[in-house]
């Protein structure tokens, strides 16, 4: 077994960023100890640069593609989409698929399940097809269902036990028997794209649903006398993903997710193939998306996922007035717990050695997977 020891001046552990010492058995964290209560070093050490930062590797539970990869295309596309936010400090997470026909979407879950079995993604996420025509924002309405409880059978047989979490709009006719089914087959139930009343999107959480997908995005938006999915999403404990690039939310958005609870807010990019390549014409799932000044729109101007990556989410978290140990845990810890992910997100031991450097600046300089460093 091989041992690595990381010695860095801020080490976002349990205890807060401190001076410490990480020992790394193989794929594993050894150890997580304060540099006050380590006698000398030894040869295997690595002492990091100063004004670097140590935190758990990111896990994106909402991510369709990047470096002009498609991870609905075919299966080298969706490998090589999780390779470009690898680099990028996504060390776990799900692969997400947009509504598509049924059998297309049972092919690209079998790619999917095929990454997860290697040991490169946790799993995947179903964004439909049981989704409201009038909140679809992105999702190509010709696809879009009405739950079937057949339907979900036959994907989630096609996942071979690796659909993590499916997206459900609960005021659908034979929605919540759905959300129960997919919950007593430990599916993670997120709601969104919806057009849902608070009771409506209440009654979801009550059979079991736990996630909100890109709050605010894709819901009926907040009124005083009808609160909606926002409210009932908040008010039931659920885990809030937001898309903090700016463009999606405001920063209030994420001061209130945690005004809720620490454990309640979830970073994701939702990023799409055009994430790392630029401005231009792109494609997500048979519809046209234009990118421009990165923000990526259908023709309708509806916002068609984004271009960000996880370190510029937790970038701009920090620069809104987030504390970084919070926006590390929404990036990290967080997101794991939302679906259920053990051993990640977190640098303690007997997890897995997922480690993201960062510099002053919290620009990524180097990233650990597993125990090893990747190019």
């Amino acid at each position: 077994m091989s041992h690595t020891t990381l010695v860095g001046e801020r080490v976002l552990a349990a205890e807060g960023a401190r001076p410490a010492q990480v020992r790394i058995d193989g794929d594993l964290i050894g150890s997580v100890t304060a540099l006050d209560d380590v006698q000398g070093h030894g040869p295997d050490v690595e002492v990091l640069p100063p004004g670097s930062v140590v935190v758990p590797g990111f896990i994106d539970i909402h991510v369709h593609g990047g470096g002009g990869h498609d991870m609905a295309a075919s299966p080298d596309s969706m490998r090589a989409a999780v390779d470009f936010h690898r680099a990028h400090g996504t060390t776990s997470g799900l692969v997400s698929l947009v509504t598509a026909p049924v059998e297309q979407l049972c092919r690209q879950l079998g790619w999917a399940a095929d990454l997860a079995e290697a040991g490169l993604v946790a799993g995947a996420h179903l964004e439909g097809p049981f989704l409201s025509h009038v909140r679809c924002g992105a999702q190509n309405p010709a696809h879009l269902k009405l739950p079937d409880t057949d339907a979900f059978s036959r994907m989630y047989d096609a996942a071979r036990g690796h659909l993590r979490m499916i997206t459900i709009a609960p005021e659908l006719p034979g929605a919540l028997p759905l959300v129960e089914q997919a919950v007593a087959a430990g599916v993670v139930v997120a709601v969104g794209h919806t057009d849902a009343t608070y009771t409506e999107a209440e009654a979801a959480y009550v059979r079991g649903a736990t996630v909100a997908t890109h709050l605010f995005n894709g819901m009926r938006p907040v009124h005083h006398r009808e609160p909606g999915p926002v409210l009932a999403s908040l008010d039931a404990g659920a885990r809030c993903e937001v898309i903090n690039d700016g463009i999606h939310v405001h920063p209030a958005v994420l001061r209130e997710v945690l005004a809720r609870g620490a454990d309640r807010l979830v970073l994701v990019t939702d990023a799409i193939d055009a994430t790392g390549v630029g401005d231009g014409s792109y494609e997500l799932g048979g519809q046209q998306v234009t990118v421009s000044d990165g923000a990526a729109r259908l023709d309708s101007g509806s916002l068609a996922g984004s271009t960000l990556t996880m370190d510029r989410a937790v970038r701009r978290a920090v620069k809104d007035g987030i504390p970084l140990e919070q926006a590390v845990a929404a990036a990290a810890r967080n997101p794991a717990a939302a679906v259920g992910l053990d051993g990640v997100g977190a640098i303690a031991p007997g997890a897995r050695a997922d480690l993201v450097v960062l510099d002053a600046q919290l620009r990524v300089t180097r990233v650990m997977r597993g125990g090893q460093w990747i190019s």
